[in-house]
């Protein structure tokens, strides 16, 4: 039978077969050896093929359908393995906050490059508008700004207050969306005031990091009234590009992407190189500095992807 997976607990997937019944599932042990490298071979949003266990309750999955799209990023431990968040996806939107905690621009653009590498439209999402001073409210614009420029949709919400909640449901009616940012940034009050009735856990801010507790702990689908799915994730803390070449990596920042076949050089990588028009535009204030050095530092390859 075929299944849409609309939630991940890592061992065990809840799947909503064609015949409209939802299936508790596991994998098929050999699944596992089959060339794929992330820590959850099946995602949140895929498509898989599962037969139903005689006599049992649960089934099994047997065959994964290829995938459209999907938004992937490294995990934190020391193995480096990496970890699919979300599959065949109409958007991805990023809720970011400036405080409480503050999500760094080298965050946003590592998601935005992860997204143009696998082909997601992304959305930006700035929240806690009530907390925000005057001072607060100009920097949000200066953030806009950036990304606006770029061809990104970017909007601010009050997810406790309910400013502008409707104009995201616009956005989001009749589409696959997946939701993430770094936890605390309200994903969870957001999706409440989206769906009332889902009754999501929302936490407190940590003091210690800034960074906010985890209040989701595994990937699941929702089912919008209006129209859609979202598809929730556990906040991430990092997020690590993966699989993008070094010699490819402008091809995901937009703004290197339009401006890449005038420099002298056909393999400039947009560093030192004489005739590079892409640092002449940073240097001229064209491209932001910040998002030339996110792609310094990702290209670089270090570990700062807080």
């Amino acid at each position: 039978m075929r299944g849409l997976v609309r939630k991940s607990t890592g061992s065990w997937y809840l799947v909503l077969g064609e015949d409209g019944t939802e299936y508790n599932c596991r994998i098929k042990g050999k699944f596992r050896t089959k060339g794929i490298k992330t820590t959850n071979p099946i995602a949140v949003g895929d498509w898989v093929k599962f037969e139903v266990e005689p006599g049992q309750e649960s089934a099994v999955i047997h065959e994964l359908e290829p995938r459209r799209n999907y938004i992937i990023r490294k995990s934190v431990n020391l193995s480096k393995q990496t970890q699919i968040i979300g599959a065949n996806l109409d958007q991805a939107v990023l809720v970011v906050t400036l405080a409480s905690p503050p999500t760094s621009l080298g965050f946003i653009d590592r998601f935005l490059v992860t997204a143009e590498a696998y082909d997601v439209p992304a959305i930006l999402v700035f929240n806690k508008l009530d907390l925000f001073s005057d001072e607060g409210l100009e920097i949000l614009q200066e953030y806009k700004k950036i990304y606006q420029d770029l061809g990104y949709v970017c909007f601010e919400v009050s997810a406790r207050v309910g400013t502008n909640i409707e104009l995201l449901k616009s956005l989001l009616k009749d589409k696959v969306t997946l939701v993430s940012g770094h936890s605390g940034v309200g994903k969870s009050t957001l999706i409440n005031s989206l769906v009332p009735g889902v009754v999501l856990r929302t936490g407190d801010i940590s003091d210690w990091s800034d960074k906010g507790k985890h209040t989701t702990t595994f990937a699941e689908m929702i089912d919008l009234p209006f129209g859609g799915q979202l598809i929730d994730t556990p906040g991430i803390r990092e997020l690590g590009v993966v699989d993008i070449e070094k010699n490819e990596l402008s091809h995901f920042f937009p703004e290197m992407r339009m401006r890449m076949n005038k420099c002298r050089f056909n393999n400039c990588i947009h560093i030192n190189e004489p005739g590079c028009v892409v640092l002449e535009a940073v240097e001229e204030g064209v491209i932001e500095s910040s998002r030339y050095d996110s792609y310094l530092s990702i290209y670089s390859n270090d570990d700062n992807r807080s």
